[in-house]
């Protein structure tokens, strides 16, 4: 062979290989548990330091209007990892569904799943068989057995999750049979940092779907001594004042520059995509999310909005800012269809944001819904009673988001609740009587799509309900 046709040969072998190296980009999801919507510095809060994700906001895409699929942790997971809607996989909250005492219940709540069952095709094992190589750190909270576990759910490694929904504690030994103790006093948010920076340098020659699942910032509030010592003498604002809830807050701070940083040096950040997000709002007790009403477990905004940013150098515009409404079950057939797959193999409830982040393709999505057949009672201590709904933080109930226009629908009593969020964000103005026609619109829509998805809507008495 002439020299100049093994010279092109060796040019072309070398393109390709190149090429089918960088074809596929690596995921992360950063998935943050009861960080609320305004916990972060980006969105306005005064009290919580958070340089590095409000340094990732200024060089991604912000969404404003990115809700979970629950105002609580077990059912969005679901969804984020099955692509679907509530009804479709049956968990609507942790745990028990009959929460609170017997007596205050008007309805029997419907019963709940706790666990994502292993017949559904998770977004792990959708990636895995595009070729990735999966790993999950952190908080699973979706079963641990042979069918529901990480690990038989797509993930080639696991580290640090199980069926439980918190830690027992923050500072090693961790009493996680997941996860192996580290020097005693060393803080969980630090460990699984170290954990996940590790798959990332293990895996940096192939493409990778790293699902960074944090228990922080959800209870127990415990922090490192250090960082909680700054905040000590800091003033609140908007309700915002609990120094080792700021702590546990900047922690994950630090994990998440640690994340970007790691990825910077490696030359991976412009084959990287990272999604920040929350699993629900900010736990009532501790945080605030004013101006928005309500908190952790409810269907007011403050109860799902969550903060969120998508993060990709040089393909997402830097300083961007989305406001269309999105939710934590779109990311599924975003990944899948930016690892070459095709979404519509796996049914999901999602809609692709793929358009939005890249500026590519059409964008149609007008209504998404929540449903939440459970009781969920009021916390000790919470900041705003005023937001309990006859005590409870949830009670079984519905709501739609339309356009700007959203509906609540209590199963107890059968009452509505219309608001304008374009014009009231915080929820005060209940336009029921006043936009008859919206409110008849809006129930029927929700209504229809809860004969889609074969939502069950409680309707059975509680005998031991007291008047």
């Amino acid at each position: 062979m002439k020299p100049i046709k093994i010279a092109l040969l060796s040019y072309l072998v070398l393109f390709f290989s190149c090429q089918q190296k960088t074809t596929k980009p690596n995921f992360i999801i950063f998935l943050v548990d009861d960080l609320g919507w305004m916990d972060v510095g980006y969105m306005g809060s005064k009290y919580y330091e958070t340089p590095n994700i409000d340094q990732m906001a200024k060089e991604g895409m912000v969404f404003t209007n990115a809700y979970a699929n629950s105002p609580n942790c077990a059912p969005t997971r679901a969804s984020l990892m099955s692509g679907m809607y509530a009804p479709r996989h049956g968990v609507y909250t942790v745990g028990n569904p009959a929460r609170g005492k017997s007596e205050n219940r008007i309805l029997i709540p419907f019963p709940n799943k706790t666990e994502l069952a292993g017949s559904f095709v998770t977004l792990a094992e959708a990636l895995k068989e595009n070729g990735y190589t999966n790993a999950h750190v952190g908080k699973w909270h979706l079963g641990e057995d042979e069918e529901t576990s990480p690990k038989a759910q797509g993930f080639d490694v696991n580290i640090g999750g199980n069926h439980s929904g918190h830690p027992k504690t923050y500072f090693s030994p961790y009493k996680n049979p997941d996860l192996t103790d580290g020097m005693d006093g060393e803080y969980l948010t630090d460990r699984l940092t170290d954990e996940a920076l590790r798959f990332v340098e293990q895996n940096k020659d192939n493409p990778f779907f790293l699902y960074f699942a944090h228990y922080a910032v959800h209870t127990p509030i415990q922090a490192k001594e250090e960082i909680t010592a700054r905040y000590a003498n800091k003033e609140g604002s908007n309700g915002q004042d609990n120094p080792k809830y700021a702590a546990m807050v900047e922690s994950t701070d630090q994990s998440l520059g640690r994340v970007l940083e790691k990825l910077r040096e490696l030359d991976l950040d412009e084959n990287t995509m990272v999604l920040f997000f929350s699993d629900n709002g900010g736990h009532g007790v501790v945080t605030s999310q004013y101006p928005l009403k309500g908190s952790k477990g409810m269907l007011y905004e403050g109860g799902f909005r969550e903060p969120m940013i998508a993060w990709w150098p040089g393909k997402i515009k830097a300083g961007a800012t989305n406001d269309e409404v999105v939710m934590g079950f779109d990311f599924y057939p975003t990944l899948v269809e930016l690892a070459g797959g095709t979404s519509e193999k796996y049914n999901t409830d999602g809609q692709s944001i793929v358009p939005l982040i890249l500026n590519q393709g059409s964008w149609n999505r007008e209504t998404v819904f929540w449903h939440f057949p459970a009781y969920l009672e009021g916390n000790k201590g919470i900041k705003n009673p005023e937001d309990l709904v006859r005590g409870w933080r949830a009670v079984p109930s519905g709501a739609i988001r339309k356009g700007d226009w959203k509906l609540i629908e209590d199963f107890e009593d059968g009452s509505l609740k219309l608001f304008n969020l374009a014009e009231d964000i915080s929820e005060k103005n209940n336009l029921v009587e006043t936009n008859p026609e919206k409110t008849e619109e809006l129930l029927r829509d929700m209504r229809q799509w809860r004969k889609e998805v074969n939502a069950p809507v409680p309707s059975e008495r509680n005998p031991s309900y007291l008047n």
